[in-house]
């Protein structure tokens, strides 16, 4: 029986940040490409800061240097945050199955400014019970050891937690300690995919 739900971030509970951010670049003269480049998942350099091997201060000075910018750590966060928005119907769905009596779970590959800028703008953490964070834990998704720690903070056995995701990768590690998966298709798909696991929404 289903007793956790995993909800994706980017895209799914937040929307329009990573474009919004680059549209805002583009603005100051950084050229498209060059911004994508920085965020790639193949960026050595945003993989170490989502594993929390770089600081905030670090990593944003770097990136302000590739982009040629004339502006400050503090400031280029703020233009990254101010480009989110959230998904009213996904904010919705979170707190209702919460009241059906359901623990809400974030995985997340992530680093310290955005959670920490959107937790500020949002309280969006107050929706959730428990999260694990790549640059917490020391590791990304697939690696085993961040579904680990998400069951560990859950409270839950892996067997009662589902989670989903658009890159079918990221679904391995989950697998692996016994947590239900499936590809993440669109948020309407993924609530019927809840609903044939059971889940009361």
């Amino acid at each position: 029986m289903i007793k956790a739900i995993t909800f994706n971030l980017d895209g799914v509970y937040f929307i329009k940040g990573k474009s919004n951010f680059i549209s805002s670049l583009k603005k100051l003269g950084v050229p498209e490409i060059e911004a994508a480049r920085v965020f790639s998942k193949s960026n050595e350099m945003n993989n170490l800061y989502k594993r929390g091997k770089m600081t905030d201060g670090q990593f944003w000075s770097w990136a302000i240097k590739e982009w040629k910018l004339n502006i400050n750590v503090e400031e280029v966060i703020d233009l990254l945050i101010s480009g989110y928005e959230v998904n009213p119907e996904v904010v919705r769905i979170v707190k209702q199955v919460r009241e059906n009596g359901y623990k809400t779970l974030i995985c997340s590959n992530n680093f310290p400014a955005r959670i920490n800028g959107l937790q500020k703008r949002f309280k969006f953490l107050d929706n959730f019970d428990a999260y694990a964070l790549s640059y917490e834990v020391g590791e990304t998704k697939p690696s085993e050891k961040i579904f680990i720690e998400l069951v560990n903070k859950s409270g839950v056995r892996a067997e009662e937690i589902v989670f989903a995701d658009d890159n079918e990768e990221n679904l391995s590690g989950a697998k692996k300690v016994s947590i239900n998966t499936f590809l993440y298709e669109g948020f309407d798909k993924f609530l019927e995919k809840l609903k044939e696991l059971g889940v009361r929404i």
